[in-house]
């Protein structure tokens, strides 16, 4: 028998560590467009997958991301460009910056222009197409950086043909009853033992590639302009996902938010335990993050709150658009989503505790 290479690390009588974060970081637009640029002009791969990854200075491997547990990639296909099919167990939001085409996902055709959202759910084999004649842009969001960390992220770059459930499957599902029961209750808090086969075939919610389009969220978002500057919330609309539940997803992992910002807004500064990436695609503004400032203007993209930073947005004189990308979705499952909305009263613990309200029934413009 080996010995044992465990390491022990004494703790006694030791404090918290110190809370550290990554620094804010704003990725200019022209960079962008430089780096789509190469992409175009390089050979096309063998797989189709023309693509880059926003990596944080301070991310390291495994688990490269703008953000601790968000990936950014930048993908590009010319006109005429397909990629291959491949699923995974990392579950993505895909946002068209430039051109358009259509995604086959799970099976279901998803034809886009720019600036719509759709989803790929968890091992959802998928496709991309430009059958346009002009240059496809997409920013794709994965939860791939913590599979990786976590060891986990399962890949198929040829993924098998969907099976159906074998006949020995479908009998054991109509099996007869057991005569142990499934849930023992143990007393009247809820304290419970599960049997091992409730554990392993818990409740399935069926996970649907959903597609969000730019003129039809522009159409009900453009209404929110009316609130005045005594509003104190935000003026968005979360692309949402049934599926995801009280968690208030687009995936299980993040949400995906699209806000306007009418002129001269200033948000109120706030923080939360989850982390914030920011595209900005109409107007400029500035962010003020743990006390310093960043200015962005269209077409650029910003880790805007690292978790637990204070920050708030403002915006100049003409309206501005951004996609949201937030793993609050995550947060809330852990059970760790701190939100302050006000820095002058404690922080709660979304999903456990009281959330907040606004003032949105009387906040109309004056």
């Amino acid at each position: 028998m080996s010995e044992s290479s465990v390491r022990f690390v004494d703790r006694s009588g030791a404090g918290a560590p110190e809370l550290t974060r990554w620094s804010p970081l704003v990725i200019p637009k022209e960079q962008i467009e430089d780096q789509v640029k190469r992409l175009a002009g390089a050979p096309a791969p063998a797989n189709g997958r023309r693509s880059a990854l926003f990596v944080h200075p301070e991310s390291k491997e495994p688990g490269l991301g703008l953000a601790p547990g968000i990936r950014v990639a930048l993908d590009v296909l010319l006109p005429g460009e397909r990629t291959q099919p491949i699923r995974h167990n990392s579950a993505q939001v895909n946002f068209c910056i430039q051109g358009a085409g259509h995604s086959v996902v799970a099976g279901k055709t998803i034809r886009f222009t720019q600036y719509d959202v759709w989803i790929h759910p968890s091992l959802a084999t998928y496709s991309h197409f430009n059958d346009t004649r002009e240059i496809q842009v997409r920013l794709t969001y994965s939860n791939a950086p913590l599979l990786e960390k976590m060891m986990i992220h399962y890949v198929e770059d040829t993924p098998p043909a969907e099976e159906a459930a074998t006949e020995r499957e479908a009998e054991a599902g109509s099996a007869a009853a057991s005569p142990f029961p499934d849930l023992i209750r143990l007393d009247d808090d809820g304290t419970t033992l599960m049997s091992y086969e409730r554990l392993i075939n818990p409740e399935a919610v069926e996970q649907r590639p959903l597609h969000w389009p730019w003129a039809r969220v522009k159409a009900e978002l453009d209404k929110l302009a009316v609130l005045g500057k005594g509003y104190i919330g935000r003026r968005l609309y979360l692309l949402y996902n049934p599926a995801t539940g009280r968690t208030n997803g687009t995936t299980n992992n993040f949400f995906a938010a699209i806000t306007i910002r009418p002129p001269s807004i200033n948000d109120k500064p706030h923080r939360h335990s989850s982390a914030a990436i920011n595209y900005f695609f109409g107007g400029t503004g500035k962010s003020i993050v743990d006390g310093k400032t960043y200015y962005w203007k269209a077409g650029d993209l910003m880790l805007t709150a690292p978790g637990w930073a204070i920050h708030n947005h403002s915006s100049n004189n003409e309206p501005v658009y951004e996609l949201t990308i937030q793993d609050q979705p995550l947060n809330l499952a852990m059970d760790s989503l701190l939100w302050q909305e006000d820095l002058r009263h404690p922080p709660r613990l979304l999903g456990s505790h009281k959330g907040f309200s606004t003032n949105r029934r009387v906040a109309a413009k004056s």
